[in-house]
């Protein structure tokens, strides 16, 4: 089974790579603190969510795990949404193209983790 600590640091990783890589490419570091902001606004709410549904409650008490679930994914859409309005006030020189590359890169980890995960299972 894969921790969920472990597909919030491949985000993190991925969103710092693909911030890197879009400040390398393009030569502006605007450029690539938008697309930081944008990995930012995947790996932040997603460590939120993580903890949330981790926490000593969700362990003890099955029915609060399952309504934990669903209010710490809220929390997480909530927070997502938050951190894309601030993004133009606190990104100076936004690029919304760079943010969105950084966004998807990062949120497309997940899948990739349940690929691997498939993959390891069939070999087993």
């Amino acid at each position: 089974m894969m921790s969920i600590w472990a597909i919030v640091w491949g985000q993190l990783a991925a969103g710092c790579l693909v911030a890197l890589a879009a400040w390398l490419v393009t030569g502006k570091p605007a450029m690539g603190w938008s697309a930081g902001y944008g990995a930012i606004a995947v790996v932040v709410p997603a460590a939120l969510f993580a903890r949330g549904v981790t926490g000593k409650l969700a362990r003890t008490i099955p029915g609060a795990a399952m309504a934990g679930f669903f209010v710490w994914e809220l929390v997480k859409i909530v927070a997502t949404v938050a951190i894309l309005f601030a993004a133009p006030r606190l990104v100076p020189e936004l690029n919304w193209l760079a943010l969105l590359v950084g966004f998807v890169v990062t949120m497309k980890v997940v899948w990739i983790a349940l690929m691997f995960r498939t993959k390891r299972q069939r070999t087993a």
